[in-house]
């Protein structure tokens, strides 16, 4: 039986959908929002539906997933399968398989101010205060990232 949490967030960027989504899942924007989480992260893969992504540290180490569901400018939706650990996959430890598989999805919807995003998470409890203090960060630095420039 997976032990998870489910924890939510959101904030409203003011800026178009088209441009919190690149910049949520380009390359340097994912280092510099993500960056909240670990200093240096980077994903290695594809958004592209039913593709894996590995999502690293700059040991990297990190978790590997799936993105299970995509609809352009709307959501993502990616499945957490295990850690990736000394360059390998863990699909299968007893600590994996108490959580996996999980998802973390994110919502976006255009509204007067911008563009709404939204994160529901699965997790492991013993990181819900990691990320329920990371996540705040996170979304603020994408923000700033968004909304740089009067855009």
């Amino acid at each position: 039986m997976r032990n998870i949490t489910k924890i939510h967030f959101s904030t409203v960027i003011n800026a178009p959908v088209e441009l919190v989504w690149q910049r949520m899942f380009g390359d340097a924007g994912f280092r510099n929002w993500t960056s909240a989480f670990c200093e240096g992260s980077y994903f290695e893969g594809s958004w592209q539906q039913g593709e894996p992504i590995r999502f690293l540290s700059p040991s990297g180490d990190g978790m590997v997933a799936t993105i299970a569901k995509l609809e352009p400018l709307k959501s993502v939706s990616i499945k957490h399968l295990g850690f990736v650990v000394a360059g390998k996959d863990d699909l299968s430890s007893e600590q994996v398989i108490s959580w996996a598989p999980a998802f973390e999805n994110y919502y976006f919807k255009t509204v007067a101010q911008g563009t709404e995003v939204k994160i529901e998470q699965e997790i492991d409890p013993s990181y819900q205060q990691f990320m329920t203090d990371k996540w705040p960060v996170a979304l603020q630095k994408l923000k700033a990232l968004c909304e740089q420039n009067g855009t």
